[in-house]
């Protein structure tokens, strides 16, 4: 009989249902002010976001190996998303929104199927540094329409603030007044014991202070009811637009890399109970069953929130049911409460995004990567400007290549060839490879770094020059190398080639039997010579000890090899 899933454990084990009751109650009620502001950086009507909660935040807590791992809207994703969704007409928006989080959760999907959790690697600290930051400044300067009541003609946020900025005259100080209101407030109650409800309680004060300024003296200050009508929206299905799939390609591929680069921020931050770290691939998958779920519910795009699963784990849960819990909570808000939720102020909603991009800034991140190496710099400099100046969408394909390119020019510059001179008692000292090789004389390499494609130029610079030397015999210690690019084969071949000019040689020591398989199939073994090949044992040095001897003697003889 198969054991019961974690799942199913916890709901049978009733002491669990309290503490995670209360974490799901505790998150809900925190998120939903944020939910919607999420959806309003998205470009879509508040309820949206808390579609996402409903229906994303459990299915993903479902499917993920990371048992705490709250699957959520947040404010990159969201953000991304109103970038792309902006451009389409309003009667198309909410297809659009259904099209792209679709479309995000198969391309999610296929990634964990297919076991390529491992790609996240390859995306660097400096350039997810410098993308979140650009992020987090563009949340902050896409609320001040809504912060100072303002209208800009601009589309870039930087403009968008000038404008603003530079036409003071039009200032809603009342919007302002209370848009700062939210701000001081959440500031103030996150350093009491009401920090977990801080955004929640900020954001009804704030709005109560604008619905009796609206009452009593000048009716100015936008409340969401102003901008969408919460009363008659409820959960029903949507299905994505053929015809928008094309053109929502490649913003979903895109926002789908930060959404799950985000997550795998959270399971490394998070462990599951037994101390291990979650499946990588698995929770893609998770965040891309969440996604096409919430998406036919209308949601906006969710992903592997830090701050959503640092909550949920200090307000005390025990296993995912505080997710699935969570969810439950918020959809008897909107179905209880959805015509109150339609009096909150904007400007306060606006405040408390600001709060959320502030947050976004992480000063200790940056001057890591800041004090790492001129590289990191200049990458995270790059992509903090690309974010400010470039659809997001866009943005994180340029910051992906860059990432890509500075994997390569590191594993380029990375190989570093030393020569092996043996001491008495055989012991080998380091020092430089010779320029040239020394006829009748075993000149003994090792390598440090990649032997793939992009260290071969760097490789084949390093290999000392044949010169007139005669009888003389290059070895190349392999041990510890299962396969070696083509491109470094090549250069391999070529080089054989010069040193048996003047009947010198190249032999391979500490060759392993997969390396030995990859040098028959491509026909290096025939061109090298078997002889020449001494393969690995499981005693350190006794391959290279051999080659060695073999070396040495075949520098005595005379005639060809």
């Amino acid at each position: 009989m198969a054991n019961p899933s974690p799942i199913t454990n916890s709901i049978r084990d009733r002491k669990t249902w309290a503490p995670n009751l209360l974490a799901g109650l505790t998150f809900a009620l925190v998120n939903i002010p944020q939910a919607m502001a999420h959806a309003l950086m998205a470009a879509v009507n508040p309820i949206y976001g808390l579609y996402t909660l409903i229906v994303a935040t459990p299915v993903g807590a479902l499917v993920s190996s990371a048992t705490f791992m709250n699957i959520s809207s947040t404010s990159a994703l969201s953000v991304a998303a109103g970038g792309v969704i902006v451009a389409f007409a309003s009667d198309d928006r909410t297809t659009a929104l259904v099209t792209l989080v679709f479309m995000i959760g198969i391309f999610q999907i296929l990634l964990g199927v297919f076991k390529l959790g491992m790609l996240s690697r390859f995306i660097s600290y400096a350039v997810m540094t410098g993308f979140m930051t650009g992020v987090a400044v563009l949340i902050i300067l896409g609320q001040l329409e809504d912060l100072t009541g303002v209208n800009s003609s601009y589309d870039n946020k930087i403009a968008q603030a000038a404008d603003i900025l530079l036409n003071g005259e039009e200032m809603g100080w009342a919007s302002l007044a209370v848009g700062l209101l939210t701000i001081l407030l959440i500031y103030v109650l996150a350093k009491t014991r009401l920090r977990y409800f801080s955004m929640i309680i900020a954001l009804l004060v704030a709005s109560i202070v604008a619905l009796m300024y609206n009452e009593f003296l000048d009716p100015n200050i936008q409340l969401v009811g102003d901008v969408a009508d919460l009363g008659k929206l409820g959960l029903s299905l949507h299905l994505p637009s053929l015809p928008m799939v094309l053109e929502l390609l490649v913003p979903a591929i895109s926002i789908g890399i930060i959404g799950l680069v985000q997550g795998v921020g959270v399971s490394q931050a998070f462990p599951n109970p037994d101390g291990k770290f979650s499946d990588v691939s698995r929770d893609f998958t998770a965040q891309g069953v969440a996604n096409v779920a919430g998406g036919l519910a209308g949601g906006i795009p969710a992903g592997g929130s830090s701050s959503g699963t640092a909550l949920v784990v200090s307000a005390g849960a025990t296993s995912r049911l505080a997710n699935i819990f969570a969810g439950v909570f918020v959809a008897i808000v909107v179905v209880l409460l959805g015509n109150q939720v339609e009096k909150i102020a904007m400007p306060a909603l606006a405040g408390l995004v600001i709060v959320a991009g502030i947050q976004m800034i992480n000063p200790e991140s940056i001057q890591r990567v800041w004090h790492n190496n001129p590289v990191s710099r200049v990458l995270m400099l790059l992509t903090f400007a690309t974010t400010l100046v470039m659809p997001l969408q866009y943005a994180v394909i340029v910051g992906v290549v860059v990432s890509l390119l500075a994997f390569v020019l590191q594993q380029s510059s990375s190989i570093r060839l030393v020569e092996w001179r043996l001491q008495e008692g055989g012991i080998p000292v380091e020092g430089p490879v010779p320029e040239q090789l020394t006829s009748r004389h075993v000149t003994m390499i090792y390598m440090y770094g990649s032997l793939f494609f992009a260290a071969a130029d760097t490789f084949e610079k390093s290999l000392p020059d044949p010169g007139d030397a005669h009888r003389a015999v290059v070895l190349l210690g392999l041990r510890g190398r299962p396969e070696i690019g083509s491109t470094v084969l090549e250069v391999f071949r070529r080089y054989v080639n010069a040193l048996s000019q003047n009947d010198n040689k190249l032999i391979l020591a500490g060759v392993d039997e997969t390396l030995m398989d990859q040098l028959t199939r491509t026909g290096m073994l025939q061109v090298i010579g078997e002889e020449n090949i001494f393969p690995t044992t499981p005693v350190i040095g006794e391959a290279m000890n051999a080659a060695v001897l073999a070396g040495r003697e075949w520098t005595k003889g005379d005639g060809p090899a």
